[in-house]
């Protein structure tokens, strides 16, 4: 049964109700774009505080992990029920997962409060690009990203200062300076509440389907196991007995998953028939892969410029910029050319192409490599992400019905979160499992060294040398150990240049293979892209081919009511 609001426009939306919607649209992508950009920049320092920097990824992958399952049963949800109401629940969950974080005493419970805040954050992207699936043709998308383009842009821009201030804030007001990154986003939220209550007005048709509840819960059982076991796995052992029991869990979640899916059919959480069409199937194992390199390239980088470089957590944002201004670029060309030849398949195995070839470089980035070069590759890094957003959710979102762009945009979300997560998950396990014994070798050839042997014994050192000693008899909580490095880095901020040294170096090596790992994966991700099918992009917007559907469905079952029986 329909119900409609008379004053919801209805058929095509002009060019001013599409901007008036978008307003909307982009107070609420800015809320999670900004909180991206601002924890990125101060975890270091959220880390150091709350003595547990080497898992610092348990704070990330909590966030994506719930980020990623709710993203399906948004997409479902607004299709069934419309879009607004749930792009405003999203946002006032966002706003409380927030508040709560500003009250963690460590990191395992801050971890908890992303993880809340997650539930939230998944219907935000997710939500706001179906409405745009929804109101825009395919061809016509170009004309409006960017606006989108301007929230990620001024996010990038403004995220860093300020999360690189607060950060740096002993107190504001009575509270430590890093729990305003996230009391910041309450403001916003409440903003952006208002003004989608005020703006974000669509006709719905309701449609009742039932609900995927067991999907949902049969993801969660594969997803967790698996995703802890990416984590841990390094310190369990890959064939330890918890990481064994990980793998078997998982493993009957996702088979549990997989039946419920198909027992659902149309109104599976994410319909396996979806999956059927090539374009999907390929746009989704790729944006997997993508999500693993993106996600643990953008972990590793803030980590390198802080931790390596010495940058304060301000100036490790502002550099970088290169890479928001390389996806901008990337996002801008792509769509300006799809917009006008309608072909988009060679953007995503170009910026496939890209992203391994970024990687691979970054490889090569050590302690001593100069900045400049290091900005560089991340353009490029910035231009394959940029080639592959836009392109590939629009491939998606083109290849099926009207009535599933929810579903369909959730999906290539989904699948990219699901990559992020894995790969926030596995390249951080590297990187800190493997840290402490790169910083051992590099302590081995740099301690008997001139420099280092002297900065030893200078009494402006004494601290450090009696903390050294300590660790070289077995302490291996010291500051000067590599295992007290993992809980806490600050101390390399103030530490004499020479005695840093093996620290960094250390740091550097493990970076390079968490890079050269990422440039492997994305080298299938650029073999699968190359499946990938054109199809001709659709010239109208599914908002009003749905409209022209309910039409004529309504008309037929008037005329079948009103014809007499013979």
């Amino acid at each position: 049964m329909a119900a409609t609001a008379p004053a919801r426009p209805d058929g095509p939306l002009t060019h001013r109700q599409i901007l008036t919607i978008l307003v909307g649209l982009m107070m609420g992508m800015f809320l999670a774009a900004l909180d991206q950009t601002i924890v990125a920049t101060a975890i270091r320092t959220i880390a150091d505080d709350l003595k547990g920097l080497d898992q610092q990824a348990w704070a990330t992958t909590a966030y994506l992990i719930t980020s990623t399952i709710v993203t399906p049963l948004y997409g479902k949800l607004s299709d069934i029920y419309g879009r607004k109401k749930f792009f405003s629940t999203a946002i006032t969950i966002f706003i409380l997962g927030s508040i709560l974080c500003t009250f963690a005493t460590s990191m395992l419970q801050l971890a908890f409060f992303r993880a809340f805040q997650g539930l939230g954050a998944g219907g935000l992207f997710s939500l706001a690009l179906a409405i745009i699936g929804d109101i825009v043709p395919p061809r016509e998308r170009a004309k409006y990203q960017g606006y989108f383009l301007a929230v990620f842009g001024t996010s990038s821009v403004l995220g860093p200062v300020v999360g690189g201030f607060l950060a740096g804030q002993s107190s504001i007001l009575g509270i430590t300076g890093w729990r305003w990154v996230f009391l910041v986003n309450v403001p916003i939220g409440i903003a952006a509440l208002v003004v989608v209550s005020r703006t974000l007005h669509l006709r719905h048709t309701r449609l009742d389907h039932r609900i995927d509840w067991w999907g949902a819960a049969t993801l969660t059982i594969g997803l967790v196991p698996l995703l802890l076991v990416a984590e841990q796995g390094q310190d369990w052992g890959w064939a330890s007995g918890r990481a064994f029991l990980c793998y078997a869990i998982g493993a009957v979640g996702v088979i549990a998953f997989l039946l419920v899916e198909r027992a659902m059919k149309e109104e599976a959480l994410l319909p396996l028939t979806l999956f059927q069409e090539r374009t999907v199937a390929v746009a989704s194992g790729a944006s997997v892969l993508i999500g693993m390199a993106m996600f643990g390239g953008l972990a590793c980088l803030p980590l390198y410029l802080q931790i390596v470089k010495g940058s304060s957590p301000t100036k490790a944002g502002l550099l970088l910029l290169p890479l928001t201004l390389g996806i901008m670029g990337g996002s801008i060309i792509s769509g300006q050319i799809i917009s006008r030849t309608g072909r988009y398949r060679v953007f995503p195995i170009i910026g496939s192409a890209l992203l391994a070839l970024s990687l691979f470089v970054f490889h090569y980035v050590h302690a001593d490599t100069p900045l400049w070069q290091t900005m560089i590759v991340m353009v490029f890094f910035g231009l394959g992400l940029g080639f592959n957003f836009q392109p590939l959710t629009l491939a998606v979102q083109n290849a099926v019905s009207p009535r599933l762009i929810g579903v369909a945009t959730s999906s290539a979300t989904f699948t990219r979160q699901i990559g992020g997560t894995l790969g926030t998950a596995i390249f951080l396990s590297i990187l800190f499992s493997t840290v402490p014994n790169k910083i051992t070798s590099a302590m081995q050839r740099v301690a008997p060294t001139k420099d280092f042997q002297a900065a030893l014994h200078d009494p402006a050192n004494a601290a450090f040398a009696k903390s050294f000693a300590a660790s070289q008899s077995g302490g291996p909580g010291a500051a000067g150990s590599s295992g007290g490095v993992l809980k806490d880095s600050s101390f390399l901020n103030h530490l004499d240049p020479r005695l840093a040294k093996p620290f960094l170096q250390g740091f550097s090596d493990s970076m390079d293979l968490v890079f050269i790992v990422g440039a492997g994966v994305m080298v299938v991700g650029f073999l699968v892209m190359l499946l990938l099918p054109h199809v001709e992009l659709r010239g109208g917007s599914a908002y009003s081919e749905r409209g022209a559907a309910d039409r004529a469905d309504a008309e037929a079952a008037t005329a079948a009511t009103v014809t007499p029986a013979h």
